[in-house]
């Protein structure tokens, strides 16, 4: 049997006893959601412990400010971009429907739907809109000054920085079928 789109959206992954019925799509779409991050927070890390990244001198991004100060920012961003990326999973696993028993206090209780729904909309819909800005000629301008990197460099930044166009539509994705499933279960 042919394998398509249609047929992955369709077909649930088998039940789990302690886990919600996710589709394969909305499985990958998560999953491309947390790793569309992960290759800008690698061009940041490399900058970061001083791999030229091309751009010139005098500029904050230069190599000879590396590593340094700015180093930790850059390594912190990277993390905190990632672990905003990984919560999407939180989306199609059973943590991000009831609190883990092992959380004192609230362990075993049902998060509420619009408690995981409205960030998860807000972030989905905030870089949707930078990223289609940046597409949308930021990027260009940004690269086109005298400072900024200039031929391969350049082209390793953006390629790094091109995933993340995704990361916002596989959120909102992801975010609409955690809605829908979870308000299809309490009914």
């Amino acid at each position: 049997m042919p394998l398509s789109f249609a047929s992955l959206a369709i077909r649930p992954r088998p039940p789990h006893p302690d886990g919600p019925v996710v589709s394969r799509a909305v499985r990958w779409a998560a999953h491309g959601a947390a790793l569309s991050l992960v290759p800008s927070g690698l061009w940041r890390c490399a900058v970061a412990v001083g791999v030229p990244s091309g751009f010139a001198e005098g500029t904050p991004l230069h190599q000879s400010h590396f590593p340094g100060r700015t180093s930790l920012y850059l390594l912190a961003l990277s993390a905190f971009a990632e672990c905003l990326g990984l919560l999407t999973l939180g989306l199609i696993r059973p943590w991000g429907e009831r609190v883990p028993r092992w959380v004192p206090l609230l362990g075993g209780r049902r998060i509420p739907v619009l408690a995981a729904v409205v960030p998860a909309a807000l972030g989905a819909a905030v870089v949707t809109t930078i990223s289609v800005m940046s597409a949308c000629g930021g990027w260009q301008r940004s690269m086109s000054a005298a400072d900024s990197p200039k031929g391969v460099s350049a082209w390793v930044m953006t390629a790094c920085y091109a995933p993340l166009l995704a990361w916002g539509p596989l959120l909102g994705l992801v975010t609409v079928a955690y809605y829908r499933r979870r308000r299809s279960s309490r009914t």
